[in-house]
């Protein structure tokens, strides 16, 4: 410890308890030891840029010998790109899909496409004044009545001895 022995060691804490005192000394040694732990930090917080320096230089030539091989085409071999292409031939698959759909929904018996619906309180009297006659022809939208649900029968729950009978109603 920078050539330091025991003796000397011994001859400076002699020093110091005589010059600074019994009282203070520990004071100064907890400020001393808090100094060391600071100083400490910093030089393993320095070692360790030092150390990725030195890691990202060894990357660079590495690096710098993969891009000098010959035959080697790392552009070929970006994984990126070929998953963007793959997601974009989906999307378009599925966009072309989705207008197949739409077409068969919105125009169920195959005839010409349906003109986008108007709003307002002429859309009838536009309509049917626009809209050619069709002869033998199915109308292209039908009303379809939805009926509510047949009610549930009574099912009868068997209470306990001591109490009522109480009837339940099955909810659907």
């Amino acid at each position: 410890m920078f050539g330091i022995d025991s003796p000397e060691l011994l001859i400076i804490a002699v020093v110091a308890l005589i010059v600074i005192g019994p009282k203070e000394l520990p004071n100064m040694l907890r400020g001393w030891g808090k100094w060391m732990s600071k100083m400490r930090g910093m030089a393993s917080e320095f070692r360790g840029h030092v150390d990725d320096m030195v890691r990202q230089s060894e990357l660079d030539e590495v690096k710098k010998q993969i891009e000098s091989a010959p035959g080697l085409d790392l552009q070929a071999l970006d994984t990126t790109k070929q998953i963007k292409s793959a997601i974009q031939e989906g999307m378009a698959e599925g966009e072309k899909a989705w207008t197949e759909a739409k077409s068969v929904i919105d125009n169920p018996l195959g005839g010409p496409p349906e003109p986008a619906p108007q709003t307002g309180p002429e859309t009838a009297r536009i309509a049917s004044e626009t809209a050619p006659a069709a002869v033998g022809t199915a109308p292209l939208a039908a009303e379809v009545a939805i009926a509510p649900p047949p009610a549930l029968p009574e099912v009868p729950v068997h209470p306990p001895a001591d109490e009522k009978p109480v009837k339940a109603v099955a909810v659907g």
